[in-house]
């Protein structure tokens, strides 16, 4: 049968919606909520990845056979034509099942929307990365400078954390040209060129030159290349370039991100012998 039911509060419903209210609070558990049983207006709350969103909506008496629910979408991080593409594929979702429950297939493609708002924003970041290695500071150094093999790149372990991952690498630089070769060089691993991030940062004083060059880069992590230089003035280390990448886990690490970044830099830079025991600089000041 599929007539109306009643409940306590004296509101009739069809069996359907009864039975598809029944199915999203044991499919969502405490993400779905009972906004109003007078207007039979409910909600779920979607998360996936750093995003979150709410989808609300009321069953009219006559829905799921002759009309739809209305529904009320938020999403901070939604905006604009992103916003009206998802509300299209919401609306053709209901078209193509017209008289079925629907408030399901509407949750599962927000999450699947939200997915690939993430996946289409991983796409750009590479993009844009390419472009700023190519167009880097690093270039305006003249393009004739005659260069010999690319210098030799060490990678460190890696350091995880709440599903994101963090690598090192070091290499012995002498000019901009050799930095330039390092970073190619790297970026023609796949695997450095899909990370989130590859936050660098080199300090070069060939024998000879007076001058002191240093440059650094935060790839999107803010601040991230200006502590790497940092760490590199502290340290007081010279002719040598630094580049940390990560990988994105999902799950925001806040100011820990800067810890592993740093932990990432020394460990490397102790391993390649950057790094002088704070004993052996005692002796060196009390032998002078």
């Amino acid at each position: 049968m599929s007539g109306p039911v009643g409940d306590s509060g004296g509101v009739v419903r069809s069996l359907a919606q009864a039975d598809e209210i029944e199915a999203l609070s044991a499919i969502y558990g405490t993400d779905f909520h009972t906004e109003s049983i007078d207007t039979s207006t409910y909600s779920v709350d979607i998360t996936q990845g750093d995003k979150t969103a709410f989808l609300q909506v009321t069953m009219p008496p006559d829905y799921p056979a002759t009309s739809p629910p209305i529904y009320m979408l938020s999403a901070p991080w939604l905006k604009g034509p992103k916003r009206q593409e998802l509300c299209g594929y919401l609306e053709d979702l209901y078209l193509e099942n017209a008289g079925e429950s629907i408030v399901y297939l509407w949750v599962e493609r927000i999450r699947e929307f939200m997915v690939e708002v993430e996946q289409e924003k991983e796409e750009q970041e590479e993009q844009e990365l390419s472009v700023t290695l190519e167009n880097t500071v690093l270039s305006e150094e003249p393009e004739t400078e005659e260069t010999g093999p690319c210098p030799e790149v060490f990678s460190g372990e890696i350091i995880s954390d709440r599903k994101s991952h963090f690598q090192p690498h070091l290499a012995a630089v002498n000019s901009h040209a050799e930095v330039r070769q390092v970073l190619n060089k790297l970026y023609e691993n796949r695997k450095v060129a899909a990370a989130t991030h590859n936050m660098y940062a080199f300090r070069l004083q060939p024998p000879g030159v007076p001058s002191l060059s240093q440059d650094c880069e935060d790839d999107g992590e803010d601040h991230a290349g200006r502590r790497l230089l940092h760490l590199l003035q502290i340290l007081d280390v010279m002719n040598v370039l630094v580049v940390v990448s990560r990988w994105y886990g999902g799950i925001l690490l806040g100011p820990d991100r800067f810890k592993h970044i740093n932990n990432c830099a020394r460990q490397i830079l102790d391993s390649c012998g950057y790094i002088t025991p704070t004993t052996d600089r005692n002796k060196n000041k009390k032998k002078k």
